[in-house]
């Protein structure tokens, strides 16, 4: 997926810079980069890939080569970032958390029309690039978020480092946030709140879907009003976030013990413990335990935390064996036991099955799932959250081909709970994964333990219920 921080303040802010930035890491693992402005030296930056090392040890070592009183940093799965542009705006520094799904149509209307960019290796375009240069193309910075809007098909969050300030725009329908807090003499935008407490920043203001504001150190100005539709990621809650961050004021923990306790107290199946898949399984876990009355016991543990995420790597052996290789089993609170084990959600099941395998060898009696978001049966278009590159890697879809022969046949009856068709999917799920039971969260336990309007969250993975929507129809 992908964060960024940026941040403002009367004095310099390159260690805010550089700690807000890395709390950011959970949520990629590929590239990251930082950007600062000084008024002496002007724009100083730096970009580094994460792929074999991590963000502190990587950029430690060059802080004293930025400074000045304002900058931005990213966290990016996809291009490497920031981007610096000379144009008619200005000089300017732009990350970008954004999934661009029509990124060679936009480049060639672009090429139409005389504008040049750079490729990356295998003909890849740095898409960050190509929202800059959709920038480009309006009368004001304003203008040319807004044109972004317009033609992006997929999602856009940014935030925009200028000789006066910092821009931050949020994606148009708000599917990834941003969130603005202040101390004295400073402001920060960030991805999550998790970012601001440690750095004395207290959390001011929620960024509304599409809109634009400028951040100074003598305050905020917006420069265009929120959308008044909002779709924001339901996979915040569920996986993505930090379990101390906030998104629209909803706590990541507590949405996710929310869910755990609905499931726990529906749930009639006998056992004697319930663990958590770390890290994002556990807070399911710890609620499913109050509402089921049984003990929570960790059962399994994540070696260190240094291991990526499970689904980063591109190659699935690699991914397999990161899998297999961050979590360990204690067989000591296994043996002879009726295990349930709460997940965050079921991508291809390589996790999974591995785990429920090892759980068996060490002496489970029985093994349960209980994954706190319904059944996958839509990639994402919007948020890069898994490494697939198409449906057909997710675990609901070759389930799906193999009962009816279509992979996109009968979407909606299977993406149902408690159809006929769901019921027999999530069987065949269960008996490929070889547990005991499995049983996903409802969309409608899973929204209701969010706290908002169904209309104002994205479910899109689960029920395909997503929407793009015609932004010259809204009024600024």
């Amino acid at each position: 997926m992908g964060g960024f921080f940026g941040t403002i303040s009367v004095n310099d802010c390159v260690n805010d810079l550089f700690y807000g930035t890395d709390y950011n890491s959970h949520l990629g693992t590929k590239r990251a980069g930082l950007v600062t402005f000084d008024k002496e030296r002007g724009f100083s930056r730096s970009i580094h890939s994460l792929e074999r090392d991590y963000f502190r040890s990587r950029f430690e070592k060059e802080l004293d080569n930025f400074s000045g009183n304002a900058g931005i940093g990213v966290i990016s799965d996809t291009d490497p970032q920031p981007i610096l542009i000379n144009s008619h705006l200005g000089r300017y520094a732009v990350v970008t958390v954004a999934k661009v799904n029509n990124v060679r149509e936009i480049a060639l209307e672009l090429l139409e029309n005389r504008m040049h960019l750079s490729e990356m290796s295998a003909n890849n375009i740095n898409q960050t690039e190509l929202v800059a240069l959709l920038i480009n193309t309006g009368d004001s910075f304003e203008d040319g978020i807004k044109n972004v809007y317009k033609k992006v098909k997929g999602s856009c969050s940014m935030l925009i480092l200028t000789e006066d300030g910092i821009i931050a725009a949020r994606d148009a329908l708000g599917r990834t946030p941003i969130v603005i807090g202040q101390k004295d003499g400073a402001y920060a935008a960030t991805s999550e709140t998790t970012t601001l407490p440690n750095l004395d920043f207290k959390p001011i203001k929620d960024v509304g879907p599409g809109e634009i504001v400028r951040i100074r150190t003598s305050g905020i100005e917006v420069l265009k009003k929120p959308f008044s539709k909002c779709q924001v990621c339901s996979f915040l809650w569920v996986y993505y976030g930090f379990p101390t961050s906030d998104f629209e004021g909803i706590n990541t923990e507590y949405v996710r013990e929310c869910n755990g306790k609905a499931m726990g107290e529906e749930d009639e199946t006998e056992a004697d413990c319930v663990c958590g898949i770390p890290d994002s399984g556990i807070g399911t876990a710890l609620g499913y335990a109050e509402g089921h009355r049984i003990p929570y016991k960790r059962s399994v543990l994540k070696y260190t935390p240094t291991w990526p995420r499970s689904f980063t790597p591109g190659n699935q052996s690699r991914r397999t064996l990161v899998a297999k290789m961050k979590l360990i089993p204690n067989r000591a609170l296994l043996k002879d036991q009726r295990v349930v084990m709460c997940d965050d959600s079921i991508v291809r099941g390589t996790q999974l099955r591995d785990n429920v395998k090892k759980f068996f060898e060490y002496g489970a009696k029985e093994v349960h799932a209980r994954i706190s978001c319904p059944p996958l049966v839509y990639s994402c278009p919007f948020i890069g959250f898994t490494a697939s590159k198409g449906d057909m890697e997710l675990i609901t879809r070759k389930v799906i081909n193999d009962i009816e022969g279509d992979a996109s046949k009968n979407l909606d009856k299977y993406s149902t709970t408690d159809t006929p068709e769901y019921k027999r999917m999530v069987e065949e799920i269960c008996k490929r994964l070889g547990l005991s039971s499995l049983k996903f969260n409802k969309i409608e336990t899973l929204v209701n333990s969010i706290g908002l309007p169904k209309e104002r969250v994205c479910t899109h993975c689960f029920d395909g219920s997503s929407y793009f929507f015609d932004i010259s129809t809204e009024q600024d």
